[in-house]
């Protein structure tokens, strides 16, 4: 009786399972489009993913690569740079040995030195640095360049009796570097510190020709030096946050008073000076010093 009624309560229970039986399947559906859509959504966020990571492998890897062709760059020059300083000095110790007898044979074997170093070893240098950002590796190479300085500077000065320039240098170089390139050049900065360590040279030099007797050459000498000191005192505090050229501006100095003074002792007591006596026991006269 009561499974056969047809009650208000049995028609609303019967009509809720008829509408929960047909709606069913649509939410299975409406779920399975929202799944496959979330996966596609998945499956190419994890596509971009991984191609955004072969993007920063490659472009690690290329930047790894650069690094160590940049490391093994700069060892090259630092060699190329060593063998420079190496080889300059050799050309300095030359000019050392040079006397009132010997002075045109030294300077012409110093100078024949020193083109060696600039077609061997210099232009190895300028081959290693061309196409590259050369700033980079200054202080690798900077030790070199600076000695090569002095000892062109020291030759030039023994020859000629006067500075060269930065330009003259550099027109040296411009042979050694491939025409479809910029010429590579010595700065501005390296040639000051070059001539910086030039004045200690001279000092050495100055010494050796006063011992010899060559007064006049010593007294060139100093007056050059000074030059240099004076000059190079106007340039030094527009470049005070470089320690390299406050060290060498106090040993400039040092070396202009030991010059002066051995110029000085030897205009007030030359006298005393056995390579300064005539054969018949009579001194030179005095050399005419402008000491301030």
């Amino acid at each position: 009786m009561f499974l056969g009624s047809s009650s208000p309560a049995t028609y609303t229970w019967k009509n809720f399972l008829i509408r929960f039986m047909t709606s069913k399947p649509q939410r299975v559906h409406r779920i399975a489009e929202t799944t496959w859509q979330s996966a596609l959504k998945k499956a190419r966020t994890m596509a971009t993913s991984t191609a955004a990571d072969s993007y920063m492998r490659d472009a690690f890897s290329h930047y790894t690569d650069y690094l160590n062709g940049l490391n093994d760059k700069r060892e090259r020059v630092v060699k190329a740079s060593r063998d420079i300083t190496m080889n300059s000095k050799k050309v300095i110790f030359q000019v050392h040995r040079m006397s009132l007898n010997n002075k045109d044979e030294v300077l012409e074997k110093a100078d024949k030195d020193l083109n060696a170093v600039t077609a061997q070893y210099l232009s190895r240098l300028v081959k290693e640095l061309q196409g590259t950002d050369f700033w980079k590796l200054r202080r690798a190479y900077s030790p070199g360049v600076q000695e090569y300085v002095e000892a062109a500077t020291l030759c030039h000065f023994c020859k000629t009796g006067t500075l060269i320039g930065l330009d003259e240098l550099n027109a040296n170089l411009i042979p050694l570097s491939a025409p479809s390139t910029e010429p590579l050049q010595i700065n501005i900065l390296d040639y000051i510190l070059g001539l910086a360590d030039l004045t200690g040279e001279l000092m050495r030099l100055a010494i050796g020709r006063v011992s010899d007797g060559e007064l006049e050459f010593a007294h060139k000498i100093c007056s050059f030096v000074c030059e240099i000191h004076r000059e190079l005192t106007l340039v030094a505090p527009l470049m005070e946050d470089h320690f390299d050229m406050k060290t060498k501006m106090d040993t400039m100095l040092q070396s202009v008073m030991k010059i002066e003074n051995a110029c000085y002792s030897v205009h007030v007591r030359g006298s005393e000076f056995v390579p300064l006596l005539e054969p018949d026991g009579s001194s030179f006269p005095p050399l005419p010093l402008d000491i301030n």
